[in-house]
């Protein structure tokens, strides 16, 4: 779904090879929790991408990637969309394995299932990697995990990808010259997904160095999804009826459109609300008319990144048993109206 100009590729390739070069050579663990111990593959690989939320624009974007990835390293891929389900995602877990998949990559719907698919793949032999989200060989809960029970993970830093979202709103909310007595921000996430709350937590932290005053911030449980994100923050909106300005951010895209529509069916005009978003693949839809709107910036994730890194990271593990690096990331772009259409936002 993203495309982007060449030198943005280019760009982005780099940065891909000295995130994993900065990953193995600053000391970071191999995870063994995770890391079964696998022979080298000889003939052809075969890979399984299990996502949550596969009709998702960023991950249908890291499906194209990963394919486009297996193509070019003569990989049998299997991408399979797990939407929200848990059942489903061990049921599918044991079917690649019964199909004789050498690696599994998974974004898992619910962190919970995270010791039996862990198991489940350390007792088949098969080796096993997360994309996006984490998951703890040794329980339900990623934050509570100690370090080297989780499993090995290729995604975004939530700390910089929060920090970055965190100060551009800092920006905005001086630009506009609010006062901080009639401003709330909202912080929109679902609260069980570890590094949704890296994201919000370096968000505020972000926000406050930059904005130098106190300014009230909601905490909004939700789905992850623009209607579920809508819905919990039209409530807020309604209990905090005096309030003059909003500023909003999230987990992803999903909470920030979701509050950002909240909002404008509330009468809030698009002048007294700062939206930023995490995934840019929905606010760029808001930049595509003339209409005024209240998303006023989102950080740029490239799930084809993602894609492709994964991917590249489980053949060099079957290939070359190279070990998984604890953590790999993809690089990230803010952009705003006037700039995504450069940066290779695709806005479906």
């Amino acid at each position: 779904m993203f495309r982007a100009t060449t030198r943005v590729v280019a760009a982005a390739g780099l940065l891909l090879t000295l995130g994993l070069t900065t990953a193995c050579s600053t000391g970071q663990e191999s995870v063994k929790s995770g890391d079964a111990p696998v022979a080298p593959v000889n003939g052809k690989i075969s890979i399984t991408y299990l996502q949550k939320q596969g009709d998702q624009e960023y991950f249908v974007g890291e499906a194209a990637g990963a394919k486009a990835k297996a193509a070019e390293l003569g990989i049998d891929l299997k991408v399979v969309n797990l939407g929200n389900d848990a059942n489903k995602t061990v049921s599918e877990v044991q079917s690649a394995i019964a199909q004789k998949t050498n690696g599994i990559i998974i974004v898992v719907p619910d962190p919970a299932v995270g010791p039996q698919v862990v198991q489940t793949a350390r007792d088949a032999k098969v080796a096993l990697l997360t994309s996006d989200d984490q998951i703890c060989a040794t329980g339900p809960d990623p934050a509570a995990c100690d370090k080297g029970g989780l499993v090995a993970r290729i995604g975004f830093s939530g700390e910089q990808m929060g920090t970055e979202v965190g100060k551009r709103a800092a920006e905005e909310f001086k630009k506009a010259g609010w006062n901080p007595a009639e401003t709330r921000t909202v912080s929109a996430w679902k609260q069980d997904v570890t590094v949704c709350g890296d994201r919000v937590k370096a968000a505020k932290a972000a926000f406050a160095a930059g904005v130098g005053a106190q300014v009230q911030n909601i905490d909004v449980p939700t789905d992850n999804t623009p209607t579920g994100a809508q819905d919990k923050i039209a409530a807020t909106i309604t209990a905090n009826a005096g309030v003059k300005r909003w500023v909003v951010w999230g987990c992803n895209d999903e909470n920030v459109q979701g509050g950002v529509t909240a909002l404008e069916n509330a009468g809030v005009g698009a002048d007294n609300v700062i939206g930023v978003g995490l995934g840019a693949y929905l606010a760029c839809k808001n930049w595509s008319g003339s209409k005024p709107t209240g998303m006023k910036a989102a950080l740029f994730i490239n799930g084809k990144d993602v894609g492709a890194l994964a991917v590249q990271t489980m053949y060099d593990k079957l290939k070359n048993s190279k070990d998984f690096p604890k953590e790999a990331f993809a690089p990230t772009t803010m952009v705003d109206p006037t700039t995504w259409k450069t940066a290779g936002v695709s806005c479906s």
